[in-house]
């Protein structure tokens, strides 16, 4: 049985250096959470929590939906991200919300200057729908899949 799904399963990516009690750990476990509460039980509609070397280590990564959650200071695969993606919020420049979701796999980077402000900026991507938004891209019908 496969683990992942590639189009569907989520990837939350955050620092290797984070152990479970990281304010970042804590946020992406909230955003797991809602992740797979949006899921409603399909096996691969759900999201996985990785650190980023395990990101970079394992290139079929590369090919699922990722959410790095935690700053470039700290988290290599979001310092990878900044420079690719978009702004698409920012709340007085220290929360930051990029996204991109057009063209391969959907990408998104939620961070802040601190853990506090990074919690935020996940609280942000769910409350005001850029969550919802990133999962119909994941998650709609596609050619041979099993709805």
């Amino acid at each position: 049985m496969k683990l992942i799904d590639h189009g569907e399963t989520v990837l939350l990516v955050i620092s290797s250096e984070l152990g479970p009690g990281a304010g970042d750990y804590l946020a992406a476990e909230r955003l797991r959470d809602a992740i797979d509460q949006r899921g409603a039980g399909h096996p691969y509609r759900r999201a996985l929590v990785v650190s980023d070397i395990a990101w970079f280590d394992t290139l079929v990564f590369h090919e699922s939906p990722t959410i790095t959650v935690g700053g470039p200071g700290v988290n290599s695969v979001a310092g990878r991200f900044g420079a690719e993606l978009p702004t698409v919020w920012t709340d007085r420049e220290q929360v930051v919300i990029q996204a991109d979701y057009r063209v391969g796999p959907q990408r998104a980077a939620l961070w802040g200057m601190n853990s506090a402000e990074t919690a935020a900026a996940v609280d942000a991507f769910v409350a005001r729908g850029w969550l919802d938004e990133f999962l119909d891209h994941c998650w709609r019908f596609r050619a041979g899949a099993f709805a």
